[in-house]
C-alpha cells in the first residue's frame, strides 16, 4: 500500500511526528503506529473464499454448456453474454459478473500448462540445410560464391561449403 510506505518515510526518514502526519493525512495515530510496527504493507486477506450464492444452482448447467461449446466451431460458440441471457430465462436473478468469472475460471482450467514441446535430437539424427549466394574476393578477383549451410541439430555445430561458380571448385 502506497500510503503506508509514505507514512513510514515521513516518520522514520524525515523525522516528522506521528501527530503531524495524522493531522495531514486524516489517518488515526493508532493506525499510523500499526504501519510503523509492520514490516510489510497491510493487505486485505479473505478468511473464506467468496461464494456466488445466486449462481450456485446454475454452475452445473454452465459447465455443461461450456464443455458442449468446446466441440463446436469457434464462431458458433456462445459468449458469456449469451449464456447469461439464457440463465436469466431459466430463473437466474444474479448479475452478469459472477457468470463471467465462472466462465473465465473454466477457461483457465482447460488451457494447457505447457505451451511448447521441447525438441530433442540424437547425435547424427538431423540437420538443417540452406543455400546462399555471396560475393567474395579471392586472389584479388571479385567472385560470386554459392554457400551451402549445414547446422547439426544435436550439437548446433555449423558447417559451410563454398562453391565457386566459374571454377566449380569446393573449399
Amino acid at each position: 500500500m502506497e500510503t503506508a510506505a509514505k507514512i513510514r518515510r515521513w516518520i522514520l526518514v524525515e523525522g516528522r511526528s506521528a501527530r503531524s502526519v495524522a493531522r495531514e493525512t486524516g489517518i488515526s495515530r493508532v493506525t499510523i503506529k500499526k504501519y510503523l510496527t509492520q514490516e510489510e504493507p497491510p493487505a486485505y486477506n479473505l478468511s473464506q473464499p467468496r461464494e456466488n450464492y445466486k449462481l450456485k444452482g446454475f454452475e452445473e448447467i454452465l459447465r455443461q454448456w461450456f464443455d458442449g461449446d468446446l466441440s463446436r466451431v469457434k464462431r458458433e460458440r456462445r459468449t458469456a453474454q449469451c449464456m447469461y441471457e439464457q440463465l436469466t430465462e431459466m430463473g437466474y436473478t444474479g448479475s452478469y459478473s459472477p457468470v463471467v468469472r465462472f466462465i473465465q475460471k473454466l477457461k483457465q482450467d482447460k488451457t494447457p500448462t505447457q505451451a511448447y514441446v521441447p525438441l530433442e535430437f540424437e547425435a547424427g539424427d538431423a540437420m538443417q540445410f540452406d543455400w546462399s549466394h555471396e560475393w567474395v574476393e579471392l586472389d584479388g578477383i571479385h567472385q560470386k560464391v554459392m554457400v551451402a549451410h549445414f547446422r547439426l541439430c544435436y550439437s548446433r555445430q555449423l558447417f559451410l561449403l563454398l562453391i565457386l561458380e566459374k571454377a566449380k571448385r569446393c573449399f
